[in-house]
């Protein structure tokens, strides 16, 4: 059985359909389907209509701004050859849909040549923030704004004594408004930090108030409760600003990913800054071997609890947790120390604040001339939120522009896109339950408007920033989106597994111990789609939600407040919630994808949810935060669980297991509870059973040698007891006849015994024994990391860290393994199967 079908999507769970605790969905009316084709009954293919005409007509240059295509237009005829679509060599199947794929091919080729054409090329295009918004230019500021339905606009703010009598703008024929304010004796006529607003002239002759949609940073009064944000003039003279010292660290062969908001990462009942997220929290994420930071939050929401999705000013770093010279401050931080950084970006969606965001220009104009759709299909009743127009020029150049605005001036190396699936389909994965059929992907119910955009966004990354790191969070398992789009693909490089955190919520609140099924499991974290890469994880942000509760609380429960103490006997439910979390979370990070995520303060167990100031809980900060004082208390258990992370992260740092296209689950025994499985040419065994430890266990390998432990949960410094031995040799042996696997044990050509007790993972290595530094190895957990450094005393003491590890901070690649051979053998060729000699049937 193929691990990695692909012609099978991910499985997900009802409720991951529909979508996470951010954005929590119930049931909702059907939305009216506006889409570029119709479906024929006479084979399951699509067809084009006739092209409709442009809205306005189009000029070169900059004044050439218009909406250029409906939903409902082919656009431009192309010459680009859409016979050869190199994804159906990945996946035969997709053929039956190669109309739907030359349609959107067509629709993004024709679109690219447009802005190619008219605006000088995709990435020229992507700089409208050079033109929009507030920018010098010689002798002045100028101010311009997008905004069709006006009847007149004015440039308000404290320069002018929010008078605008003497700044009205002059509006173009394609509806952009502007301004040039001369400066005052040499110096900006507005200063820099100063407040600014946009104001104009409803059609009913109602003037209003609005925060420019490029601002580049907006405010809010803190001592007024609700009070509206205001736009900021942000321009620092040359000696504030922050200036770059590091360059962007390497591209990550396997990210692995710690996901984390800025603002709740104090200890401290507060919200944080980006300056002491990166002096002390930061100096946490590398030590525990992360090598990419995912930043929640970063765009600005005027509502907190939101936890970021909610934007209202998408150029603007969140003012919360400081300016924008902090935010560079912090990513640089972060390069220096060999992280990239990624942000989670939004642009499935927009706050329907009508105050403080955009949704503050729509005032009930036609699609063409708003950033949203009109009616149902632009406004998300469930989320509360509105709905962009994909297909709108001007919606275009503003998203882009923002995707290159945060990669080339805060330097991010890529993003995590939220909400996909609410892009891909016009029903927005809402009460739909995705079986695998593929013409749940490819059907009238899809948005080929998201989709080019999609595209579209993707080659401009590629093309700004070629080592970017983009990724999916999306539920659906559409086929092709991680895929490149020179193949027909959407082009990214992960999508998240967000079917795997529902499997274990399932088994936490259902299922005893016992009743857990081996082969559930493993089928559960290997069903992937062959060549699409995934992001594996046990648990994010969404289970740390309140309401919900993350993995050592479902296992821990009450008992987390009271029996953590290292002082006293652990009680059964401290012993099995601890060897649990631990082997939860390694089995997803080993088997579940190419890469790894894990939400601050999960990796160490923290106990409580996330709940942000609101009315219910009197506006308290006490649950929006993270307690550090639990790990970094020697004599609490905590510690066991946050070393045994930072060891897991260090076993792929040192064998480069993720980026292993060998991924072979030999066994999956339900009555011994055993998983035993190879990732590239280690070998892992978890016992998941509550009571039986097996002496002499056999396991079976492909490469015939001498085997020892690279790292093991049962280790005293990760809270187990000690039971495996270290420095013992494992020798295989030689099953059944050569080339014949039904002749082997459980299909593998060699075998070796261990011991493997209730309740632990252990992972062995192959010795090579042409490397004597290498022949006595031991635990690969670094214990030089780990006895050296205090576990609790991390922050303030990066120093010590730096005198114990003298690659801390620098730039360059991963280094060799130290405990393997540096001639470890790699597959030639893709290697991925799932061997179960269990029951015929499942072969």
């Amino acid at each position: 059985m193929v691990a990695l079908n692909p012609l099978l999507p991910p499985s997900c769970s009802p409720s991951s359909q529909v979508s996470r605790n951010k954005h929590r969905l119930t049931t909702q009316t059907s939305i009216p389907l506006t889409i570029p084709f119709r479906r024929l009954h006479a084979f399951n293919g699509f067809i084009f209509p006739s092209t409709k005409p442009i809205h306005h007509t189009v000029r070169p240059g900059f004044k050439g701004i218009a909406v250029m295509t409906d939903d409902k237009s082919t656009m431009s005829s192309t010459e680009e050859n859409l016979e050869n679509i190199a994804i159906f060599n990945v996946d035969p199947a997709l053929k039956e849909y190669k109309d739907h794929f030359n349609y959107r091919l067509k629709r993004y080729a024709d679109q690219k040549k447009l802005i190619e054409e008219y605006e000088g090329g995709l990435e020229e295009f992507a700089k409208g923030y050079l033109k929009f918004g507030f920018n010098r230019e010689e002798g002045g500021i100028v101010y311009r704004e997008w905004a069709p339905a006006a009847q007149e606009a004015q440039v308000i703010g404290d320069f002018n004594g929010w008078d605008g009598s003497n700044h009205r703008m002059e509006k173009s024929q394609f509806g952009v408004w502007s301004i040039k304010i001369p400066d005052v004796e040499g110096n900006p006529a507005i200063p820099h930090n100063s407040k600014v607003k946009f104001r104009f002239k409803h059609s009913d002759g109602v003037w209003v108030d609005r925060i420019p949609a490029w601002i580049k940073y907006a405010t809010v009064d803190p001592t007024r409760f609700a009070a509206p944000y205001d736009g900021v003039y942000w321009d620092p003279p040359l000696s504030e600003r922050y200036q770059f010292k590091y360059p962007r660290p390497p591209k990550p062969k396997a990210p692995r990913i710690y996901e984390a908001h800025v603002g709740m990462s104090s200890s401290e009942p507060r919200i944080n800054s980006y300056t002491e997220f990166a002096d002390n929290i930061l100096p946490r994420i590398r030590e525990n071997n992360y090598n990419t930071v995912q930043l929640m939050a970063v765009m600005e929401h005027s509502y907190y609890a939101s936890f970021g999705y909610h934007v209202t000013n998408f150029f603007a770093v969140s003012s919360r947790s400081g300016t924008p010279e902090d935010l560079k401050y912090l990513i640089d931080k972060a390069h220096s120390l060999g992280m990239h950084v990624l942000m989670d970006v939004v642009h499935s969606h927009a706050s329907n604040n009508v105050t403080d965001g955009l949704n503050g220009y729509d005032v009930g104009q036609s699609s063409q001339d708003s950033y949203f759709h009109t009616g149902d299909r632009g406004y998300h009743k469930l989320w509360d939120s509105r709905l962009f127009n994909y297909a709108n020029w001007e919606v275009l150049r503003f998203l882009l522009s923002n995707l290159r605005w945060w990669l080339e001036e805060f330097k991010f190396d890529g993003f995590r896109f939220d909400g996909v699936t609410s892009m891909l389909y016009h029903h927005h994965g809402i009460n739909t339950t995705f079986t695998g059929n593929y013409s749940e992907y490819f059907s009238e119910a899809t948005d080929v408007d998201a989709v080019v955009y999609l595209m579209l966004a993707d080659t401009l990354i590629r093309n700004i920033f070629p080592d970017a790191t983009v990724i999916a969070e999306d539920v659906s398992g559409m086929p092709g989106l991680g895929r490149p789009v020179s193949e027909g693909g959407i082009g990214f490089d992960y999508r998240l597994a967000m079917a795997i955190p529902d499997k274990w919520i399932d088994y936490l609140k259902n299922k005893k111990d016992h009743e857990w099924s081996m082969k559930e499991i493993s089928s559960s974290l290997t069903n992937r789609r062959y060549t699409e890469r995934c992001v594996s994880y046990a648990e994010s942000h969404d289970q740390a939600i309140v309401g919900d509760k993350t993995i050592a609380f479902f296992l821990m429960d009450e008992e987390m407040y009271s029996g953590m103490s290292c002082l006293t006997d652990a009680s059964p439910a401290i012993e099995r919630g601890v060897a649990l979390h631990k082997m939860i979370h390694f089995i997803t990070m080993a088997l579940g994808g190419e890469g790894y995520l894990n939400f601050m303060g999960n990796e160490f167990g923290h106990p409580e949810w996330i709940d942000f100031p609101r009315e219910g809980n009197g506006w308290s900060y006490e649950k929006c935060r993270r307690q550090w004082n639990l790990v970094d208390t020697d004599h609490l258990r905590y510690k066991f669980m946050n070393a045994f992370d930072r060891a897991m992260n260090l076993l792929d740092d040192k064998f480069s297991f993720l980026t292993s296209t060998k991924q072979i689950v030999s066994s999956t025994d339900e009555e011994d509870k055993v998983i035993v499985f190879e990732r590239g040419d280690l070998v892992f065994v978890f016992n998941f059973h509550p009571e039986n430890t097996y002496e002499g266990y056999k396991v079976g390998c492909d490469l015939p040698g001498k085997y020892r432990v690279a790292l093991d949960s049962d280790a005293w410094e990760f809270g187990g007891r000690g039971r495996v031995g270290h420095d013992i040799d494992h020798f295989t042996s030689p099953e059944g006849i050569p080339g014949v696997p039904e002749t082997n044990f459980n299909n593998r050509p060699n075998s070796f015994k261990v011991l493997s007790p209730a309740r632990t993972c252990v992972v062995y290595y192959r010795v090579d024994e042409n490397n004597k530094e290498n022949s006595n190895g031991n635990v690969v957990a670094a214990k030089e990391r780990l006895a050296a450094e205090d576990v609790g005393k991390v922050t303030g003491e990066s120093a010590s860290i730096e005198d114990k590890d003298p690659n801390f901070g620098v730039v360059e690649e991963t280094s060799t393994p130290v405990l393997v051979a540096e001639t470890l053998e790699k597959p030639t060729s893709l290697e991925s199967e799932v061997l179960d000699n269990n029951e015929d049937a499942d072969n």
